[in-house]
């Protein structure tokens, strides 16, 4: 399939259902069904947020997310929504849920990070926020806690991380079981991402308000269920990661016009919150993986430069098992197919065959750095 594979959220919530953690009470409609009888015969009662389901981050701002007073303004504002595209998609299902009352919102989401090899849980108590704006205004309240994946995540590591949110009480129990049920989820469907943004505070509760999962699509044959959603999937990409899947690329664009590369999901992630640290926007999401050749490297590097919205690029690579000299091969190969076509470039480039990738690189007329944050200086200084 050529990348990860994002679930809509009402799939996210019906595997989340499976680990025993309550939802918000909802129905599925598609475009040209009976809402109004959708909604009755659900036993939904207002008031109830009507939710574009949708691929993409910040729907919510976007004008996907509608909250409604009664079931004919639900059955307006549903049809309204299927003709309204959110960030250029248009869509075909949506979720009618009950509104929920609630104190507070915060974050919990457990991301691979392929560097360290471990699961990375992230808590923190400013939900309902894009978690990159977090990072930015609020550094010090994301709390990151790595799972042994041979222990899995304990009762009492879930506890610590709850009690450090300021949870208490039956809440804090609440959390704890929802915790430790995502980060189950999380192994079980081989995913790269699971978070719930908002989850919701109540007085004795926790309830996941959203819930995301990207599972690895390598993984797919264990999970089959959801080739039959896979062409409305499509349908939720962008004409770029559709050509990217194409290319076999693991790419999600974004609204920046800094070109991201990187090779692991979780260092990917990590260079983009950089990148916005720098005062700077990422123009998309491109993991290369591990082990990538330079062929592989070189179709990315065209892909990102080949963005008409990206101004320069970043390419972040800590090899392991993908080799730096085969990085910088790949590098060489898309600047020579480019030629005046190609765009600023700083590569941060360490690990394995790192003395021969900065050679060739050299060779060029580009210094490789080792340190990202002199890296990302330097981009910003382009």
């Amino acid at each position: 399939m050529g990348g990860p594979v994002k679930l809509f959220e009402y799939e996210a919530k019906e595997i989340i259902r499976k680990y025993g953690i309550e939802t918000p009470k909802g129905v599925v409609v598609r475009e040209g069904d009976d809402i109004r009888k959708a909604i009755e015969s659900s036993g939904l009662t207002p008031p109830l947020a009507v939710k574009a389901q949708v691929l993409v981050a910040g729907r919510g701002k976007a004008g996907g997310i509608k909250l409604v007073n009664n079931v004919d303004e639900a059955v307006s504002v549903s049809q309204q929504l299927f003709k309204t595209p959110i960030k250029g998609i248009k869509p075909s299902i949506l979720l009618i849920e009950q509104a929920i009352k609630h104190d507070a919102e915060l974050y919990a989401g457990i991301v691979l990070d392929r560097a360290e090899r471990k699961p990375l849980v992230l808590v923190s108590k400013y939900g309902g926020m894009d978690l990159e704006e977090v990072a930015r205004e609020h550094p010090e309240a994301i709390i990151k806690y790595y799972v042994d994946p041979y222990k899995g995540l304990r009762n009492y590591e879930a506890r610590i991380l709850g009690k450090q949110l300021g949870l208490t009480g039956k809440a804090l129990s609440s959390f704890e079981n929802f915790l430790q049920a995502l980060y189950r989820a999380f192994m079980d469907y081989d995913a790269e991402l699971a978070e719930s943004n908002p989850l919701a505070l109540l007085p004795d509760k926790v309830l996941p308000l959203d819930l995301r999962i990207i599972i690895d699509d390598n993984s797919l044959f264990r999970h089959t269920e959801y080739a039959a959603t896979e062409k409305e999937r499509l349908g939720e990409l962008s004409e770029r990661e559709i050509a990217a899947r194409e290319k076999d690329l693991a790419y999600v664009e974004l609204d920046g016009d800094v070109g991201v590369i990187g090779n692991g999901a979780g260092l990917t992630m990590t260079t983009m919150d950089l990148v916005y640290e720098f005062g700077m926007k990422p123009a998309d999401f491109l993991d290369v993986g591990g082990g990538a050749e330079a062929e592989h490297i070189r179709d990315a590097v065209e892909f990102v430069m080949s963005d008409p919205k990206v101004k320069k690029v970043f390419i972040n690579i800590f090899g392991g098992i993908t080799r730096a000299d085969e990085v910088a091969r790949g590098i060489v190969m898309a600047l020579k197919d480019l030629g005046n076509k190609a765009k600023p470039l700083v590569v941060r480039l360490t690990g394995t065959n790192e003395e021969q990738g900065r050679e060739i690189l050299k060779e060029v007329g580009i210094t490789p750095y080792s340190d990202p944050l002199e890296a990302l200086q330097a981009l910003k200084n382009l």
